[in-house]
């Protein structure tokens, strides 16, 4: 009898361990799969005519080098909070930077960056929290105006004005429609000048169209698209898919947790059965 508290003690003991080392290689899986939703999403437009081409620095960390005149780049995940962003004219290191600006995100959202302004306007950044959430089948277009000396706007499509007065610095509210070849008429409201943009737009997208450079001047004010996988219905995961299932992946390793704690003392409880059984 005594052999076999000892054994059962034993035993007891080396199911704690392995429970121990259990708790020790998931759960800090579980919050590496949790991170995410501590993140922002953060994606930069180069639309500054007058900056050429540069070095973006965050946090004083070169993040984009030989950074170009008309580049979108994809969003990319971020540490919520405020973060320091220097643009400099490339290979002059951030002292030179010709715009420092603190820019604060929140967990969850995605916002695009833009470096804009000349020398006359002065550089500087302009941040726009986006909404990649869509309806199912359908797509969504935005108009950013970050064209210094365009004037206010207007975008016209099949006949009709979808956007009115859309000035500099700002973007319209997202327009939601079927997925389908489209020709967007802005214009320029001030000088009664338009310029078609044509894009096609496919289902469960987001479509930004950048209106950047300038008027009658150089570099010539052109219109850049940038598309994005929208998230149908899945609010907080921002503009990566990939999110959602990382979200997801975190209550699931707990309960995988549980799981494997239960199979083991189901196991080591039989063991006790059958070895009490043999002693009898």
């Amino acid at each position: 009898m005594k052999s076999l508290k000892h054994n059962v003690a034993v035993l007891s003991s080396r199911i704690a361990m392995m429970v121990g080392m259990l708790a020790i290689f998931l759960l800090p899986t579980a919050s590496a799969f949790a991170a995410p939703a501590d993140n922002a999403f953060v994606r930069v437009v180069h639309a500054s005519p007058a900056a050429g081409t540069v070095d973006v620095f965050v946090d004083g960390n070169k993040l984009l080098p030989n950074f170009t005149f008309g580049t979108v780049t994809d969003y990319v995940s971020v540490p919520a909070g405020a973060h320091k962003i220097q643009v400099a004219p490339a290979g002059k290191g951030a002292d030179a930077a010709v715009i420092n600006e603190t820019v604060s995100v929140n967990a969850g959202v995605p916002y695009t960056v833009a470096a804009i302004g000349t020398k006359d306007t002065g550089f500087g950044l302009q941040a726009f929290a986006d909404d990649n959430l869509l309806s199912g089948g359908m797509s969504k277009v935005r108009v950013y105006h970050l064209s210094p000396n365009a004037g206010p706007v207007n975008v016209a499509t099949g006949g009709n004005t979808v956007i009115t007065g859309l000035t500099y610095k700002n973007a319209s509210d997202y327009l939601t429609v079927p997925p389908a070849a489209y020709t967007f008429n802005v214009t320029a409201t001030d000088v009664n000048a338009t310029v078609p943009v044509s894009a096609t737009l496919k289902d469960n997208t987001v479509n930004s169209v950048f209106a950047i450079g300038l008027y009658k001047g150089v570099p010539a004010l052109k219109f850049v698209v940038g598309t994005v996988p929208g998230v149908p219905g899945m609010p907080q995961t921002g503009s990566n898919p990939a999110v959602a299932a990382a979200t997801s992946g975190n209550s699931a390793l707990p309960w995988f947790f549980i799981g494997a704690v239960s199979l083991i003392i189901a196991g080591a409880a039989g063991y006790v059965v059958r070895f009490s059984r043999t002693k009898r």
